[in-house]
């Protein structure tokens, strides 16, 4: 079926049990793709834009409001709506970033926030991780302190994971954030695998800006995501265009220079308001969430010479796990190769694992009900009882 001459109907969520590690909480909801329909069209939430003509602050549909209650939810004093988590990466490197400064990312730290400072002209400086796989105070605090003795001063920012997207470990954002503070460095936390589908407190982790992805933990469209911050920082970050035109004399109002004057518009916006309901209302399940990784996590650790990396027991439900001595000894020897494991995945319903992998591969249970976690765990007990390996 297509939904164009060239271009495929997706169906993979109403086909499959989806396990993907970074689709998991961007399903949309009903209500989110209702809007999507409604409001698919580029500029549909303009129509009834007045003065001071900026997205946020546009009534019908109630988009200033679902900027406040952001706020409210993530306890911080200002958010504003992003093309994506790397947009609020991008706007506050630009902010706080001038060529040449050193910026303290980790060593787990994601791609974007390498590029977001490297736009800004910035210098990453990782802090290094522990045979655990963790980013601690103590390390953020040497890293400081030895970024500071390489380049005479004080890194203008730090960059810190809440979830890293590597392991699905959940760091001490809180004692990294007390340590950065003695120092006056500000903090970014990355709440892309937080931000969403687990509680986040944004001034009791002491943050001073918060960004969140919603394609990736908020169930709303690509490209859509956050930047919180607080009254502190909001004027700097969020500072209105003072250009004048040398020739015309135009100015152009309260436009917001990092935010390039508006966001999100049209189905971006709506849909990530439609899903907002349900997604205030998930976080308050993280536990079951939790509960239903940790139960796939051990049906997997019962095949023998299977490894979880990642944090165990679980307390997150993206999860990297190590089956070289386990599914990749079978694809040494089958006549698919590695791809025997996604093919047999795929014939009890189940995608998301990348074609392919057997040796180290990530997958995501968020979002799945209880029937559906027993029955992802038994596949893969099933798959390794009928392949030879044995379940301890």
């Amino acid at each position: 079926m297509k939904c164009a001459v060239d271009i495929e109907s997706r169906d993979v969520e109403e086909m499959y049990i989806n396990i993907d590690p970074i689709q998991a909480g961007g399903r949309l909801t009903v209500d989110a793709m209702k809007a999507a329909i409604a409001y698919g069209d580029g500029y549909s939430v303009c129509d009834n834009c007045l003065s001071p003509f900026r997205l946020d602050y546009i009534k019908k549909p109630p988009i200033a409001q679902f900027h406040a209650d952001l706020a409210a939810w993530l306890n911080m004093d200002a958010v504003r709506v992003v093309p994506g988590a790397r947009r609020g990466f991008q706007a506050v490197a630009s902010t706080y970033v001038e060529k040449g400064d050193p910026v303290i990312v980790t060593a787990l730290a994601h791609y974007t926030e390498f590029v977001a400072v490297e736009e800004a002209g910035g210098i990453p400086r990782e802090i290094p991780k522990d045979a655990k796989n963790h980013i601690t105070p103590d390390a953020a605090a040497e890293k400081i302190e030895a970024v500071i003795r390489e380049f005479s001063k004080t890194p203008p920012l730090l960059f810190i994971d809440h979830v890293d997207y590597q392991f699905g470990n959940v760091h001490d954002v809180a004692g990294i954030i007390k340590v950065a503070h003695q120092y006056d460095i500000p903090v970014l936390v990355n709440g892309a695998y937080s931000v969403g589908i687990m509680p986040v407190d944004g001034k009791a982790l002491g943050a001073d800006f918060v960004v969140g992805s919603g394609h990736k933990s908020m169930a709303a469209p690509a490209p859509s995501g956050l930047l919180a911050t607080t009254n502190e920082h909001a004027q700097r970050v969020f500072r209105t265009t003072q250009a004048k035109g040398d020739v015309t004399g135009r100015t152009f109002g309260i436009k917001e220079v990092e935010m390039m004057g508006c966001t999100l518009m049209g189905v971006t916006v709506v849909g990530m308001m439609a899903s907002f309901p349900h997604v205030k209302e998930r976080v308050k399940h993280w536990d079951t969430e939790v509960a239903h990784s940790q139960a796939v996590t051990d049906a997997l650790l019962s095949i023998e010479g299977t490894k979880v990396l990642s944090d165990y027991p679980r307390q997150h439900t993206l999860t990297r796990i190590d089956t070289r001595e386990s599914f990749d000894k079978v694809a040494q020897q089958h006549k698919k190769r590695g791809y025997f494991f996604s093919s047999e995945l795929k014939k009890r319903g189940i995608t998301g694992v990348i074609p392919g992998s057997t040796r180290v591969w990530k997958y995501n249970t968020f979002g799945l009900t209880e029937k559906q976690i027993r029955h992802v765990g038994e596949s893969f007990v099933e798959i390794a009882r009928e392949n030879g390996l044995n379940i301890v």
